[in-house]
């Protein structure tokens, strides 16, 4: 399953596992990226909720945003190699 699951996220995986050099990882950063990626995904069901209860279409871009942002930290935190986790955390 997380075969499956590697090949369909390669885009998003490919951008940061790509590159060459040495690269700092902890255990800590991608428990961190975890943690992140769920309280994006918090923000952006608490924007949809206002959206949907107000009717203004300018929650939208909140949504996309932290909808987005939650769904590449979740990709690189769960699938990506510890090079990935440590460049999307610009540790070299």
């Amino acid at each position: 399953m997380k075969e499956m699951m590697t090949k369909l996220c390669a885009p998003i995986l490919n951008m940061f596992e790509s590159g060459e050099g040495g690269y700092d990882y902890k255990k800590s950063h991608r428990t961190i990226l975890l943690v992140l990626g769920l309280l994006c995904f918090v923000i952006a069901t608490v924007s949809l909720v206002f959206t949907l209860k107000t009717g203004e279409f300018a929650g939208i871009i909140p949504i996309a945003v932290f909808g987005i942002t939650g769904i590449v930290c979740e990709i690189v935190g769960l699938l990506g190699s510890d090079q990935a986790v440590a460049r999307i955390w610009k540790r070299r």
